[in-house]
């Protein structure tokens, strides 16, 4: 046996240890209540992390579960700040954030342990496409349970990993039960890596304690993923010595099955190996033995003396705040606030689907990192057309059509982002988000912050909604509501062409992940969108017309209610301000509160529910910052709280009315 090699076992068996020794002091300090929250130990499985990750390059990724210290030490994390950031302390690898579910070390190709299972499946498959598209030759494993391989989630990304050929090995992780499911109730095949041949790839099944079996297993899908022949299942039996979690008792498992796995522990196993094909003497090992202990120690030591983060952190690495309009004023490019910088000679007057399609025109053209993603945008153009002819224009590496599978569209936008890309989903409809919020916000919103603010995730996610052409309830809602309560979101809605464009490049250059919402009965309506290029800043309202008698606050497809409205109550000699927020999460309050300060009564029209949507938080926005500026009480117009009815005469009076925010001016007047 060469020298190198022994060296590579040695650190193997080193690595396996550190797991082991790292958990088993994490059980202690819990019990201690040092460590406060809830784990989920990797006792017992220490075999496939090392194994899966002595098999492929420094350089290559990994998405991890809710089990992922053994993971995260398996690639190279150090147990000092491991240890730090399960203690919650400032010195951790994402400061104290993540913690134990979420650990992440990002240098060195971690992109991070999961709370959801399942929910890091569909990432990898975007870090997948990113070394797919720019030709790294880097190579994802995707760890999971058995449990995850029964999720949504696991079915999408696998396909479409699949179908885009993409270097992934999804490691399944069988440690026989998921929580207290045993894998026997909850699969009706013998071994979940016969699963890999109904996605047409390679399903591999190996005994998940012999470490060097699992890198084999490992090291043969790495060599087939970077020849790009696609995904490989990799499914690892294996065995957690202790529970889910810190309170599992553990009742459905018998204590002779709990000794028959131990002895055939991977620790133990491996260390025979070593000394009996002379790999390490005993002494060696010894030495290794009481280094890891000593680590651990010193861990321990290190993570308490760290302080914790100081109280300004709870809201800092929410989004990525470098104001990028700044950095591309001073490149040359045109940043614009309002229409009415620009003269009506340099307008052309273009449909609403146009502008957004000259938008993602020119951000493929601009960076070529920039790629979309959705169901029928390639040679179909898109539901409404907003896709159309980019296809033919920059090919279907550039323009992919998906399968339809939602979390997966998002998914891979996620892991694409973290890894280099910036990637725009498109969702159908905003109906349709409900398939794929695990991966909006659980994981596009939460990634930067619970990583300590080492990510960016410059993804958008094009959607439209609204009602008007009698599409019943699961295709006409306003779900924006939704997607505001969320931190580390963005979420925009333009009314006008002008808008829709200035603001969808600037949300395609933005580090963070936005949700660009649009409405259906805006795709035909014109206005005019200058020729040359220009960027909107998210989050800058536009005043749209000047008034002094109220404010009336809307956007969409509401705002052009709103400026009919407007018209017919000038005809009386009332003078309504009308201004779009544009941007909904952030609000710009600045604009909002000035035009409430000139005019004092305010009027919130929105298409949303009017229980707990837009409406409220911009009316309870202005009571706190503006409250003295007010002469009346707020007056908020929605959507009737009922499901949007299919029936056109129902539809259109479920909905504000120009009539209706006309009395409702009246009335406030009165």
């Amino acid at each position: 046996m060469k020298k190198k090699e022994k060296e590579q076992y040695r650190g193997m068996y080193k690595d396996m240890l550190r797991i082991r020794v790292f958990e088993e002091t994490v059980s202690d300090l819990f019990a201690q209540d040092k460590i406060r929250g809830t784990t989920h130990l990797y006792i017992g499985q220490e075999a496939v992390a090392v194994g899966a990750c002595a098999a492929i390059n420094p350089e290559d990724y990994i998405t991890s579960t809710h089990r992922g210290h053994g993971h995260c030490i398996a690639k190279g994390a150090t147990l000092d700040r491991m240890m730090a950031e399960l203690f919650g302390k400032i010195d951790g690898y994402c400061k104290g954030k993540g913690g134990s579910l979420h650990i992440a070390d990002l240098h060195a190709g971690n992109l991070g342990a999961n709370g959801i299972v399942g929910g890091g499946i569909p990432i990898a498959t975007g870090s997948g496409l990113t070394s797919a598209y720019t030709q790294s030759g880097k190579v994802t494993v995707c760890f999971f349970g058995d449990g995850a391989a029964n999720t949504g989630a696991f079915h999408e990304a696998v396909n479409l990993a699949s179908v885009w050929k993409l270097p992934v090995i999804f490691v399944c992780e069988n440690n026989l039960y998921a929580m207290s499911t045993p894998v026997r109730e909850a699969f009706s095949i013998q071994d979940i890596a016969e699963r890999g041949e109904s996605y047409g790839m390679p399903g591999v099944s190996v005994d998940g304690m012999d470490v060097l079996a699992v890198k084999e297993a490992v090291q043969q899908a790495a060599e087939r993923a970077r020849k790009g022949q696609g995904p490989t299942l990799v499914e690892c039996k294996t065995y957690r010595y202790l529970g889910h979690s810190k309170n599992d008792p553990r009742a459905y498992r018998t204590k002779e099955e709990e000794k028959e796995w131990k002895e055939r522990d991977s620790i133990k196993q491996f260390r025979s190996w070593l000394i009996e094909n002379k790999a390490a003497s005993e002494k060696e090992i010894q030495q290794i033995e009481e280094e890891v202990e000593r680590e651990a120690e010193e861990a321990v030591e290190f993570a308490e003396k760290s302080p914790y983060p100081p109280l300004e952190e709870i809201t800092k690495d929410v989004y990525v705040e470098e104001d990028f309009t700044e950095i591309e004023r001073k490149k040359g490019t045109q940043v614009v606030d309002s229409q009415s910088d620009y003269s009506s000679g340099a307008m052309n007057e273009t449909l609403y689907r146009d502008a957004l399609n000259q938008a993602l025109r020119e951000e493929l053209s601009r960076d070529k990192n920039v790629v979309l993603i959705g169901e029928d945008i390639g040679l179909y153009g898109g539901a409404y057309g907003v896709t159309r002819g980019l296809w033919q224009e920059f090919g279907n590496e550039r323009v992919r059509n998906t399968p339809i599978s939602e979390a997966a569209i998002i998914g891979a936008c996620v892991g694409s982002a973290i890894t280099g890309l910036r990637p725009v989903g498109e969702l159908m409809y905003v109906d349709f988000a409900g398939l794929s919020m695990d991966q909006i916000y659980n994981q596009g919103a939460k990634i930067r912050y619970m990583f300590g603010g080492k990510a960016r995730v410059p993804m958008v996610v094009r959607t439209e909604g609204g009602c008007g052409r009698s599409s019943g309830a699961h295709h006409a809602q306003s779900m924006e509501a939704w997607f505001m309560h969320v931190p580390g979101l963005k979420v925009v809605m333009p009314a006008t062409p002008f808008d829709a464009k200035g603001l969808l490049k600037s949300a395609v250059r933005d580090d963070n992940p936005v949700v660009f919402i649009e409405h259906k009965m805006l795709y035909n309506t014109k206005g005019p969108v200058p020729e040359e290029e220009y960027l909107i800043p998210l989050g800058k309202a536009d005043v749209k017309r000047e008034g002094s008698d109220l404010t009336i606050i809307a956007y969409s497809r509401m705002l052009l209610v709103a400026l009919e409205a407007a018209e017919k109550l000038a005809s009386e000699g009332i003078h309504a301000e009308i201004v779009d927020p544009r941007t909904l999460l952030p609000l710009d309050m600045d604009t909002l509160c000035t035009s409430v300060a000139k005019t004092h009564r305010v009027i919130i029209v929105s298409e949303a529910c009017k229980t707990a949507g837009p409406g409220a938080e911009i009316a309870t926005r202005i009571s706190e910052e503006a409250f003295d500026e007010l002469d009346a009480p707020i007056v908020r117009l929605g959507a009737a709280d009922a499901p949007v009815p299919c029936s056109r005469y129902l539809e259109d009076n479920s909905i504000p009315q120009a009539e209706d925010v006309v009395n409702a001016a009246k009335k406030l007047l009165e």
